[in-house]
């Protein structure tokens, strides 16, 4: 399965962008022996429409349309359901098991999703009921990928 993180807002080199491509490199690495085949990312400049609900359309239409077809999408939102490590390891474990060929994360701007894009998604994923700007998202979520990946690989780094 190929896992893809489709994000708005350009992550400029800095520490966050270090942090994010370490743990999807390991994540890489380590997920060939479980299933996980590619750990792809590509982010979006905002969107420079005056009105929000125009922003997230823009906006998702660009997320939507970089997804691969057929995929099962996961929208980053805080109103999303938030899930154990094991749990979202589960996640992955259960699409494996499935067949699913791509999954692919959507992480929005500023204005967060839109509620078109909300109701399409194979599922909300909430990193917590904080809001956290794009590029902490991204490092969260990379960090998250490289655990699942570890708990399905029965590696020592995830410690219940």
């Amino acid at each position: 399965m190929k896992l893809h993180v489709l994000a708005i807002g350009r992550l400029k080199a800095g520490p966050e962008l270090a942090l994010f491509d370490d743990y999807a490199k390991r994540a890489r690495g380590l997920g060939r022996s479980c299933g996980i085949t590619a750990l792809e990312t590509r982010d979006f400049g905002e969107s420079r429409l005056p009105d929000a609900a125009g922003r997230m359309a823009a906006e998702a239409d660009l997320l939507t349309g970089a997804c691969p077809d057929p995929s099962f999408t996961v929208v980053l939102d805080e109103r999303g359901k938030a899930l154990s490590s094991e749990d979202f390891a589960g996640l992955l474990r259960r699409h494996l098991d499935q067949g699913t060929g791509s999954m692919a994360f959507l992480i929005g701007g500023p204005d967060g999703h839109g509620g078109e894009l909300r109701r399409k998604a194979g599922l909300l994923l909430s990193l917590g009921p904080m809001t956290w700007p794009h590029r902490l998202a991204r490092v969260m979520l990379s960090e998250q990928i490289y655990r699942a990946v570890t708990i399905l690989v029965k590696h020592p780094y995830h410690r219940a």
